[in-house]
């Protein structure tokens, strides 16, 4: 009973930012990209399916709280321990006690540790075997990039959420959260808050939940009430409360490392403004000026390099200055050095010693030519020197002749830049680099040539066909990489996005977008059954909350199918929404291609997305694509019918009602701008692959039923030739059986963005 007591006064006395800590997720505020629907982190705590996590992030962005409200709503026992305190003794002892939930009550047991990377190694170590073997699930926090700061096994064996600071109108619902609750907060009290004591509150908190309710403490609890019993929080008494912005910043941290790749990504980037910025951030943190003047005398070197051979003399010139003068009329010269570094053209050609390098590690040793050999010596009895030509006896002090050893005569490593300086000796270096080569080489010209034409010659028969069918499977199969890569790319999916495949297909989108999304999730839209089933077959072997979740039917179904799956999974959990699935990404092939009405298409995408959201399509262009009379030739058909058949042909393209192949890449732009997209680009792009004529494609051509009902090929010329003349061309067609032809294919890639509210 006195324990009882003593825990309800100790709730009582608590601090404001542990008395208003979110207990479900309902409450939570903030972290969408991880926990809002149909996200991988909600998904898992709803179906109580979690396996290892770690949270990282910033103070005060909730990974204490998220940590709590699943030991709220999971029906495994949980156990808290703070690696700043424990020891390899308080771990052993949450191992035995779960040993025997499991044992005597078949109950799986959650270990939180707070602060894990404050663990050593040892410490990790301990845990390790038995998170391998289920014994206990594994939730970390910490504020450390757990890539660096924990081990290795332990984060390979664990899901890693990044949380972000709270944004301004999260912190401002948070704020009000603590004014208006009765129990926990001060909706018994009589406070007014004035709205720029607020904002003032808001954005020096620097996104940080607990500092903010922590100053809003100070401010109400030191204000004495008014004659009218209101204790009124004015901008002076939000000063006095929280008077610093806490800047999150370690020397040895991972902070320190992402704000010094900001500062030096600015540099490469010519923006200055960005540059001046995070320099400032650092020195505002008490980083070490040395440390950025060492950063930036290497970035003179590495990304400045040629083009401007003057900025290694003013950094050094600016650090030396630094020395002399010291803080704070230093930062001067801080400014000076960086802003120079900004606006300076930009190479990065001093690899070439990297590459270099690389050739004397890989290649055989080659020794140095007779010519350039040291004469002092040895000239008399091995000739060394001889032939050597003195550049300075010849006109512009230069002279043609061999530098590089035999085995890497022609080799380049340096390629000098159009930027600044370089661009001037680009054209001086690739004339003398000719004339270099032109020298060594001229006398082996025509065997080069003659040993080419031999090659060319020999390749027939059997060998020949080998050749071909080899390059038709490697071809396709970059040209599919090549899309894939470009969409995705595009998409710019995060490591927390929600995604949607449209067109799931063999999941060429699929998988990949899956690995770019580790906390985040994928769904996909199969466009019949079978399709459906053989993703659920390739992704059988993932574990079950890292799968995508599948979905069967049309675009047009997609709204449905979305919203009825959502409410089965958040039915499924202990906690219940109304919310609605909205993807941060869209992506898809081919969607638009069958589809009569693309304005309701793109309408249908915008309302799946979230505000700000993307989209990354691929669409082949049949109208802009491959025409079969063009396999043919004249001299085949005759002048007269040939050019009836490319009549025919492209009247096919030119069919309004023929939806399927009559559209343009215009004809997507204006869809999506209708929809209410605010950003539309789509670039074309032309592949010509390597395609095989084989009997499924010729009966796809001249059979009598084509794909989903649609005429196919032979009928729709019918319309505009006589049965006769199809049936020659079809024949025509049939000898190209088993050859391989250059095939052209357009594709356009649209990339849209819905703008924010």
């Amino acid at each position: 009973m006195f324990e009882r007591l003593s825990e309800e006064r100790i709730e009582r006395e608590a601090p404001l930012a542990a008395r208003m800590r979110p207990r479900t997720l309902d409450e939570f505020i903030g972290q969408e990209h991880i926990v809002g629907p149909g996200r991988l982190l909600r998904r898992a705590i709803q179906a109580d399916q979690l396996s290892s996590l770690i949270f990282y992030g910033p103070p005060g962005s909730g990974k204490t709280t998220l940590a709590r409200i699943i030991a709220n709503t999971t029906r495994a026992h949980f156990i808290t321990i703070n690696a700043v305190l424990a020891g390899v003794s308080d771990i052993r002892d949450a191992i035995r006690v779960a040993q025997e939930r499991r044992g005597m009550y078949n109950q799986r047991t959650i270990l939180f540790v707070d602060e894990v990377h404050r663990f050593n190694k040892a410490q990790q170590d301990a845990l390790l075997p038995h998170v391998e073997n289920g014994t206990i699930i594994l939730i970390g926090a910490t504020t450390e990039n757990p890539y660096f700061e924990v081990i290795k096994p332990l984060v390979s064996r664990s899901r890693v959420f990044e949380l972000k600071p709270l944004s301004p109108d999260e912190l401002r619902r948070v704020a009000m959260q603590a004014l208006n609750d009765p129990e926990r907060g001060y909706g018994r009290m009589a406070v007014r808050v004035d709205e720029d004591a607020l904002e003032h509150l808001i954005n020096v908190a620097n996104g940080d939940a607990r500092a903010l309710l922590n100053a809003l403490e100070l401010a109400v609890e030191t204000t004495p009430p008014g004659a009218d019993g209101v204790i009124h929080v004015d901008l002076g008494v939000a000063e006095e409360s929280i008077q610093r912005r806490a800047v999150l910043y370690d020397r040895d941290g991972d902070v320190h490392f992402d704000t010094i790749s900001a500062f030096i990504k600015s540099l490469r980037g010519s923006d200055p403004d960005a540059a001046l910025y995070w320099m400032a951030r650092m020195l505002y943190a008490g980083e070490d000026p040395r440390f950025i003047l060492r950063r930036m005398l290497i970035f003179a070197g590495e990304d400045v390099g040629m083009a401007d051979p003057h900025a290694i003399q003013v950094v050094a010139a600016c650090a030396q200055a630094f020395d002399y003068v010291g803080l704070p009329e230093g930062r001067f010269h801080l400014a000076l050095a960086c802003l120079y570094l900004a606006t300076a053209p930009k190479s990065n050609s001093a690899f070439a010693l990297w590459d270099a390098i690389s050739t004397v590690e890989q290649e055989r040793e080659g020794e140095v030519p007779l010519h350039l050999k040291d004469a002092s010596r040895d000239a008399e009895g091995l000739g060394h020197g001889a032939g050597y030509l003195y550049p300075h006896a010849y006109r512009d002090h230069w002279v043609a002749q061999q530098y590089l050893p035999d085995n890497l005569v022609g080799r380049v490593f340096y390629q000098p830049t159009e930027q600044g300086y370089e661009k001037l000796i680009r054209e001086q270096v690739a004339r003398r680099r000719e004339a270099h080569l032109a020298a060594m080489l001229e006398d082996d010209l025509a065997m080069i040539a003659s040993r080419v034409a031999h090659e060319t010659a020999h390749r027939t028969g059997e060998r020949r066909v080998d050749v071909w069918l080899q390059r038709t499977l490697s071809n396709v199969g970059e040209h599919l990489a090549a899309l894939r890569d470009r969409v995705i790319t595009a998409a710019a999916i995060e490591r927390h996005s929600l995604v949607l495949d449209l067109n799931g297909g063999t999941g060429l989108l699929t998988w990949e977008a899956l690995r770019r999304t580790p906390a985040g999730g994928v769904w996909v839209l199969a466009a019949d059954e079978r399709t459906a089933q053989a993703l659920r077959q390739q992704a059988y072997h993932l574990d079950e909350m890292g799968r995508p979740v599948i979905l069967c039917g049309t675009l047009n179904d997609s709204p449905t199918l979305i919203d009825r799956e959502w409410e089965r999974q958040a039915a499924s959990g202990e906690t219940r929404t109304n919310e609605k699935v909205r993807f941060d990404v869209i992506v898809g092939r081919n969607v638009f291609a069958q589809l009569v009405d693309k304005v309701s298409g793109a309408r249908i995408i915008a309302a799946l997305l979230a505000s700000g959201g993307r989209v990354s399509l691929a669409e082949t262009v049949p109208r802009r694509g491959q025409r079969l009379y063009q396999l043919l030739s004249p001299a085949e058909l005759g002048e007269a019918l040939y050019q009836r058949l490319v009549a025919a042909e492209e009247a096919i393209y030119s069919d309004s009602e023929n939806t399927s192949l009559c559209w343009d890449a215009s004809d997507l732009v204006d869809a999506f701008r209708a929809a209410g997209f605010a950003e539309v680009q789509v670039e074309m792009e032309t592949y010509h692959i390597q395609q095989q004529i084989h009997d499924a494609l010729l009966a796809r051509w001249f059979g009598d039923q084509g794909r989903n009902g649609r005429p196919t090929y032979a009928q729709r010329l019918r319309r505009g030739l006589s049965s006769e003349e199809v049936e020659r061309i079809r024949t025509l067609f049939q000898q190209l059986r088993g050859q391989t032809v250059e095939w052209r294919t357009c594709v356009a890639y649209l990339v849209a963005r819905l703008p924010h509210p």
